[in-house]
């Protein structure tokens, strides 16, 4: 793994505070217009075109139930879902939680979380053994995990 030096490693806590703070407004909005309106997203989305085609999960599968899930507050059942889309939370809601204390501190409270892409091989061994999982499941036992 490469080492960054602070120069860069600041760059890039700077980006994703940025698309952070934006992707939690987006959020927010999309929870007062549906809660406002009842307007709800998975009602115009397109199935998985993997499942449909070979009736086996990719590794996304369960992504949008579990976002659902976890707007609604039901944690667990989003983590049975799709366990990224939790991971994903919790590691996003920390990194910008604990950037926000920094930077409102002056640096004066240093905790914050930094990326290190140790955090994407996480999540990608999290896709991965899920969807092998699901999928064995579903093949040795003919059980839908969804």
């Amino acid at each position: 793994m490469e080492k960054r030096n602070n120069n860069e490693q600041k760059k890039i806590d700077n980006v994703l505070y940025i698309l952070g703070l934006s992707g939690a407004v987006i959020c927010c909005v999309y929870l007062l217009i549906s809660k406002i309106t009842g307007f709800r997203i998975e009602n115009y989305l397109y199935p998985c075109l993997f499942h449909t085609v070979t009736g086996y999960y990719c590794p996304g599968c369960g992504g949008t139930r579990a976002v659902c899930a976890l707007f609604q507050g039901h944690f667990l059942i989003s983590f049975l879902k799709h366990p990224f889309v939790p991971y994903a939370a919790v590691l996003c809601a920390w990194f910008l939680l604990s950037q926000t204390i920094e930077r409102l501190s002056h640096h004066k409270l240093p905790l914050a979380m930094h990326y290190k892409d140790r955090y994407l091989w996480i999540g990608l061994a999290i896709l991965i053994i899920n969807c092998m999982v699901k999928n064995i499941v579903r093949f040795f036992w003919g059980v839908s995990l969804l």
